[in-house]
Formats: structure tokens, C-alpha cells, sequence
């Protein structure tokens, strides 16, 4: 394998991370500094001196404009997350934060996990809007870190792609990992991990469908690369392919994509539903693709 590609499976960094150990001369094989696209050869003697570790993030309190709690009781907190928020503090991540604005809001959340990700269960990418549950006792946190990983939890999402997916009614089935060669996106690749996404069109447009989506498993930007791995991209994702010309016309800069409900147990008990409205600019293009149907 390649030094960046091999590397990176080996010691859990990024490829970019790697590439920059590579470049400042601290990956060696048999003695001599190795390129991120030198080949790692069987038998050959490898040297890689890492960097100091980071300090710990810190969650800083920060109210969040838009962040609304749909929900709150002892357990747990649920929240509405709005475009531009990351649900946690993570490195080159200066915006705000989901915790943050809970922090500031005064909302207590439970202590478990890593310290800037405590009582996060789950995770919304920050160009992503809608509903999601952050645990306030150590006992939620236990519970509902179980069922995400046991996947009992419904987690449904609206998405507008293009075209018209065939059958509207279907599963992508298909793994998913690191792009080979673009380290900030994800694609579909052999050896990836089992990524599962179960769809049904809920509205045909001229250029585009409604689907309403039910995830098994939840790979990082799973549904947007399942749905560019079928040539059907999110309106307005074009990371992922999506025709910027239409995302234009509808005047949406980010991929249509909303988490519409959640449903699980409650940690003390009862299946609870809770349900996320679409925001602005998404009714917006949504809007203008029935305008421009009538």
C-alpha cells in the first residue's frame, strides 16, 4: 500500500495527517524519509516519530442563535440543530457548537464520553439541520449509546436528490469509507464498513424527488453518498456531485437534507417520538421545485 493510505489504517490518523509526517520527514523505511506515495514493502524496517499529543478540547459556552430544545427532562435533551452547527468541539472547528450552546443555556449534560463530546450519542454533520438527543444522566447516556449501537433507534430523514430514483422505493446497500484519494469526503469503496439506507420517494418533481430515508447503520455523510453513489446527489450538495446550476435556480447553498424524527426508548422508560420541522431555505427549494411544477 501507499504511505498515506497504509499508514492511516495502521495508526488511526487521517491520509492528510500522515501526508504531513511524510512531508516534515518524520516517516522513515530502512533509515531513508519516505514520500506519502512511496510503497510500503513487506520486510522493510518503518519509523514513524508522531507528535505530540493535542490538549484536551474545551467546550466553551457560547449561545447558539437558532439552536432550539424541543424537549428536556431529567434523561435527556432534545434539541432542533440549524445550518452551521457542529453538535461538538473537533479539531480546525472555530464555529459554534451544539454542547456549547447547551453549556450556555445552562443545561447540564452527563460527563461521559471524551471531554468535548460528553453525553453525545449520536451526530448531525454541521451543514445539516434537524432533530437530535443529547444524554443528561450517565444512565441515558449507557442506554442510548446501546440502542444507536444496537440500532433500535428510528432515525428518519427528508432529503430533495436529483432525478428520480429507480425504484422509488428501495435499499442502497453498499460500504462506505475514506475517499482513495479526496481525504475530506467519503465514498462507496470495497473493504468499507456495511452501510445500510432504506428510502421511499415521497414527491416527484420535474428535476428532482422528496425521499423520506430510514438509516440502519450511520456512516458519517452516509445518505449523501449513498444517493451520489446512484447518480441521485442531494440537491445542492456539490461535494458530492450535484448539479450547481439547479442548486442555484432554487437558491439553496448546501445539500437538502434535514433530520425530520427521531424515535427510541426512553431511558426511563416508553417509546418517545420527536419531530423536526423543515427550516428556511429548505422549504424555500422546496417550494420553488412545486412552483416550478404548477
Amino acid at each position: 500500500m501507499r504511505v498515506d493510505a497504509g499508514l492511516s489504517k495502521l495508526l488511526g490518523l487521517s491520509r492528510s495527517a500522515i501526508a504531513s509526517l511524510a512531508e516534515s520527514g518524520d516517516v522513515l523505511i530502512d533509515g531513508s524519509p519516505a514520500g506519502k506515495s512511496d510503497r510500503l514493502v513487506a520486510g522493510a524496517w518503518l519509523e514513524v516519530t508522531l507528535p505530540t499529543a493535542r490538549p484536551p478540547l474545551q467546550v466553551v459556552p457560547v449561545p447558539v442563535e437558532g439552536l432550539k430544545i424541543l424537549h428536556e427532562d431529567d434523561e435527556i435533551v432534545v434539541v432542533d440543530k440549524p445550518i452551521g452547527v457542529a453538535v461538538h468541539p473537533s479539531p480546525g472547528w472555530e464555529g459554534p457548537t451544539v454542547v456549547g450552546g447547551l453549556a450556555a443555556a445552562g443545561v447540564r449534560i452527563a460527563t461521559s464520553g471524551a471531554a468535548e463530546r460528553q453525553g453525545v450519542v449520536h451526530r448531525l454533520d454541521a451543514g445539516t439541520t434537524g432533530v437530535m438527543v443529547v444524554a443528561k444522566s450517565e444512565h441515558a447516556y449507557s442506554v442510548l449509546k446501546r440502542a444507536f449501537k444496537e440500532r433500535t433507534v428510528d432515525k428518519r430523514y427528508h432529503a430533495v436528490v436529483q432525478g428520480h430514483p429507480d425504484p422509488s422505493r428501495g435499499t442502497i446497500d453498499a460500504p462506505i469509507d475514506r475517499h482513495p484519494r479526496h481525504d475530506y469526503k467519503f465514498a462507496v469503496v470495497t473493504g468499507g464498513k456495511p452501510s445500510i439506507t432504506h428510502y421511499e420517494t415521497v414527491e416527484a418533481f420535474r428535476a428532482a424527488s422528496l425521499v423520506d430515508v430510514k438509516l440502519e447503520t450511520g456512516r458519517t455523510h452516509q445518505i449523501r453518498v449513498h444517493f451520489a453513489a446512484i447518480r441521485h446527489p442531494c440537491v445542492g450538495d456539490l461535494t458530492y456531485g450535484a448539479d450547481p446550476v439547479l442548486a442555484r435556480r432554487l437558491g439553496i447553498t448546501r445539500q437538502w437534507l434535514h433530520a425530520r424524527s427521531l424515535s427510541f426508548e426512553h431511558p426511563a422508560g416508553g417509546w418517545v417520538t420527536f419531530d423536526s420541522e423543515y427550516p428556511a431555505d429548505l422549504q424555500h427549494a422546496l417550494d420553488a421545485l412545486r412552483d416550478q411544477d404548477s
